[in-house]
């Protein structure tokens, strides 16, 4: 399955401080893993979804997410941060943990909405997001996502 998260897709220590930086710092990586081939078009692809309304949901999680054509295959990728992000939140809390998406268009559909709707409940729950903020190791966090998006 594509939508596997892979550690190389795991980046620890970010030093983002805005929205900006995380959607600009997702749509590089992106472009580095092969996910894309255009870091500007998936940045206004991120920042066209956040304009709809914030990704930001709780517990210091957001799960960013984009869907175009430049998207080569449904990707997940998983940044935490060095410090709090200030980013629009459910709970008005401080993002340390963003969860992205990258859907190819011709994927919009049944793709994206599973597996956003699985990232949003992993995300609601408590042990996962504290397994998550604690873990240091990308092995480890890639292999929480994998377990809580084949439930």
């Amino acid at each position: 399955m594509s939508e596997t998260v892979t550690a190389s897709h795991v980046f620890l220590g970010n030093t983002a401080t805005s929205v900006d930086e995380v959607l600009q710092f997702l749509s590089e990586k992106a472009v580095e893993l092969g996910v894309t081939d255009d870091a500007e078009a998936t940045l206004e692809a991120f920042k066209n979804r956040e304009a709809e309304g914030t990704t930001g949901m709780m517990g210091g999680f957001a799960i960013p997410h984009c869907k175009s054509d430049i998207v080569k295959q449904a990707t997940v990728m998983v940044v935490k941060f060095s410090g709090e992000v200030a980013w629009s939140s459910m709970d008005n809390a401080p993002i340390k943990c963003a969860i992205a998406l990258l859907i190819p268009a011709a994927q919009a559909g049944d793709v994206h909405l599973q597996l956003l709707s699985h990232v949003a409940v992993l995300v609601m729950d408590e042990h996962f997001r504290a397994d998550v903020l604690a873990s240091d190791d990308p092995e480890q966090i890639a292999a929480l996502l994998n377990e809580g998006l084949a439930e």
